[in-house]
């Protein structure tokens, strides 16, 4: 394959799921990861995309979430159906943002439970729902992204406690280390995981090993792992091991 031929495939994988991981490209393109490598830095040089740890991504604060939330995976919808099932009436929930949690406000629409959140995607799917209890952190508005983020934002979630928090991410290692590739994002993620005693990691095959350029945290912290049947089945024994519930949607 000519070496354009194989940017252009690059660019057309990453503008399809967001972000991708170097062995990924790899596999598909039938290539060495080291070409792969190359060929990433030359676009990320070029502003394409952004390099990130294990692969490449698209610059998220490029992307106007709708554009994401209307590519993402039958997977996903799966996976936020399931989710639901984990919340029980009368709970408190909180929301990470993300196009998964968006879609898992969608299903709990009706429930006569409290939802806390960054995302105003999440606000978005349930302003106009009577039954739900809808309370927004502060923050700085993340336009891109449709969410808030920021210093007010961590005080926010230092003084609120949830029954289950449901948590997002950009990629899941081997080792279950759980990534994201917003580093602004990523302290707002790690005080969710002390807000509540039931951390569920929401995470698409497409996540493993997926992209990341800041660690969130490993197994140890989450309680449950929903994702869909195709994650790698390593990684999901790893959870096991870990003590963590595998849920497969």
């Amino acid at each position: 394959m000519l070496i354009s031929a194989r940017q252009g495939s690059i660019l057309r994988r990453i503008q399809e799921i967001g972000d991708v991981s170097v062995q990924e490209l790899a596999n598909d393109l039938g290539v060495s990861p080291s070409t792969i490598r190359r060929d990433l830095n030359l676009l990320s040089s070029e502003g394409h995309l952004r390099r990130v740890h294990g692969g490449g991504s698209l610059d998220s604060d490029k992307i106007d979430f709708r554009e994401v939330l209307a590519r993402s995976s039958p997977a996903k919808e799966k996976i936020a159906n399931r989710a639901a099932e984990l919340v029980e009436d009368g709970d408190v929930v909180l929301l990470d943002i993300g196009t998964t949690t968006a879609m898992l406000a969608r299903v709990l629409r009706g429930r006569r439970i409290t939802v806390i959140t960054s995302s105003m995607a999440v606000l978005d799917e349930l302003r106009t729902d009577p039954e739900v209890e809808l309370v927004i952190l502060g923050g700085v508005l993340r336009r891109s992204y449709h969410s808030l983020v920021g210093s007010l934002t961590l005080a926010s979630l230092a003084t609120i406690r949830a029954n289950i928090s449901f948590l997002g991410c950009s990629g899941i290692r081997e080792d279950t280390t759980v990534q994201d590739t917003t580093g602004i994002e990523v302290p707002v993620k790690q005080a969710i995981l002390d807000t509540s005693a039931k951390i569920v990691l929401l995470a698409d095959e497409s996540k493993f090993p997926g992209v990341g350029i800041r660690d969130v945290c490993t197994a140890a912290r989450i309680t449950t792992l929903v994702t869909s049947r195709g994650a790698d089945p390593r990684t999901l024994e790893a959870f096991r091991k870990s003590g963590s519930e595998v849920v497969l949607a």
